[in-house]
Order: structure tokens, then sequence, then C-alpha cells
């Protein structure tokens, strides 16, 4: 249950599914380089509505299955889904009145409807940076209860973005115009406060950074764990989903993400079977053997003590 309201009962009515629009239309924003700290170049291609006409550069809207949108550019992947009543909107672009403008001019370019409900994924301001300007124009903002709470502590060179006006723990559902999004904390991955959003009609969910193209970025700094983020992997599996939008590159399939688990769980055994053997920590990252798996650990996003030292830490107790 959210701590602040109750949402009012509406009847849920599936839609009718279809394919998903291939992965080479969709523009895909790139990762922060610095994780922690979320930040964004606010840039990206294209602009537009979904024939590519009409919105300020900078960010572009296509549809993903009919009733449902992503905009990429200007930070992280966002999500819209419309329904009669209104729009519910996953993630909020880099912190910004011209990223949170150019958002809605792309939103507006598939509907006028207002945007009821936003779903924060996590902290950082490349997807939460809009809090506020949403909360102003009358959106019940929502997120975990440990978004808010490293809200506190988070620092970011664009900003500090606002407090959600919604929180949740393990599970709550937003209920719209026949229409049920579900909203997940599994565990700890990305940050402390990952949410997940699973529209069951569609048989899509919004991922966040908890689940995207490429190397994964732990922000131990932030609540992340290594250890526990196969976890929210697992229980997302369990979910009855085709197509998945995760926080940056381009749209997934179910399979996509099993094999994005698969890389967590060789990345995790491995260095846990480094620990156990006695690699000094700072040997560690270069002991993993990741070739196979396309990641490289021995970044920036890796190195810092604040990274590592609870990497290593958290393996010592892995069994």
């Amino acid at each position: 249950m959210f701590r602040k309201t109750v949402f009012h009962k509406t009847v849920f009515t599936a839609a009718a599914l279809t394919a998903i629009v291939a992965a080479a239309m969709i523009v895909s924003a790139q990762a922060p380089p610095e994780g922690g700290k979320g930040k964004g170049d606010g840039k990206g291609k294209g602009g537009g509505d979904a024939k590519g006409k009409g919105a300020p550069q900078g960010q572009m809207i296509t549809q993903i299955k009919p009733g449902f949108y992503e905009v990429t550019g200007a930070g992280g992947n966002t999500s819209v889904r419309v329904t009669k009543d209104g729009l519910i909107v996953v993630d909020t672009k880099n912190l910004g009145e011209a990223n949170y403008n150019d958002l809605m001019a792309q939103i507006k370019t598939v509907s006028n409807l207002p945007v009821k409900y936003v779903v924060i994924t996590h902290v950082h301001q490349d997807h939460s940076g809009n809090t506020k300007s949403f909360e102003d124009a009358g959106a019940k903002v929502i997120a975990n209860e440990g978004e808010k709470a490293e809200l506190a502590t988070y620092t970011s060179a664009a900003g500090k973005p606002a407090e959600p006006n919604l929180t949740y723990g393990k599970k709550t559902t937003i209920k719209l115009g026949g229409v049920k999004a579900e909203v997940y904390h599994f565990s700890r991955a990305h940050t402390g406060g990952d949410s997940v959003v699973y529209f069951p009609d569609l048989k899509i969910v919004a991922g966040g950074d908890a689940i995207v193209n490429g190397a994964p970025n732990i922000d131990f700094p932030n609540g992340g764990s290594a250890v526990e983020w196969p976890k929210l992997i697992a229980s997302t599996l369990k979910l009855d989903f085709d197509t998945l939008i995760p926080g940056h590159g381009n749209v997934m399939t179910k399979a996509d993400v099993q094999a994005y688990k698969t890389k967590w769980d060789t990345l995790v055994s491995r260095a846990a079977e480094q620990v156990k053997k006695g690699t000094p920590k700072d040997k560690l990252l270069a002991s993993i053997k990741t070739d196979d798996i396309g990641w490289n650990v021995t970044g920036p996003q890796w190195t810092p003590p604040a990274r590592l030292d609870p990497f290593y830490a958290e393996l010592s107790k892995v069994k």
C-alpha cells in the first residue's frame, strides 16, 4: 500500500497484444559514466511525434505497442502508458526545465491527457530529475522507500531531485482507466531503492537501470548490491512479459533478460571464487574473467574504494 493515499478501484481489461517494434527503431540513450551521480548530457537524437514531426529536438518518442511508448534521449529511457483516464509515466529524464518541457512535448504528440502517475525507478537524476515538475503539474510520483531515503545524501552536479510524494515498500499497484501497473521492489541491485514496473495487459516491464543493455553499474554508496542483483532479475523473469524497456539501451526480449541474468550469475560466481581463493582486494577485479560475457569490471565504476571495498566485503560472505 502507498504511505499517503488509497487508489480507487477500477476494472482491469486486457488489451490485445501486438508485435514489438524492431529494436533498430529505438534510439538508445547512453548510461551515465560515473553511475552513482547519475549525470547525463541532456542531448540525444531525433525528436518529434511517432512520425518524427512536431516536437522539439533532443528526445524521441516511439510506439512499442498500442497504448505504450518509449521516449529516448536526455537521460534514461522513459515509458509512457496511455489510458482513457490519463497517463502513467516511468522515469523523468535529466533534471532541468528544458528536459521536462521536451519530454512533455514528446508525450503530447501521442496524447493530450494529463499525466496522473509517475514511477521513479531509482535515485539517479537521469531518471528522477524532474520529479518536482511532475508533482507541480498534479501527478502522483511514486518511488520505493529506499529511493526517498537515498535522496538525503545523494549528490549530483545537476542538482538534487525532489522527493516522491508517495512511497511503497515491496509492492504497490496503480489502477487507472482500466489499466493496471504493478510496481515491485524485488531486492537491492543497481541501488538500494530499485523499482521494476510491470504492465500485465501488454506484457511489458520497465526495468530501470537494474536491467540494461551493457555492463552493469553497482552504486554501492546508494545501497547497490552485486550479490543481490541476480535476485531482482530472477524475480522479474517470473513475470509474464515479452518486452522490457531497459534503463538505457534498446528494447529487450525476455530471452535478452535471461541472458543478462546468466552474465550476472557468472560474474558473481567467479568473483566470489577469487575471494575464497584469497585473491587480495587490489588484485580482485583483474583476476575475474569477463571477456566471454563482454563486461569490463576494471573501469572507474568499479575501482574506487567506495565501490571496491563493499564489493569485496559482500563477496566474502557468499557461501
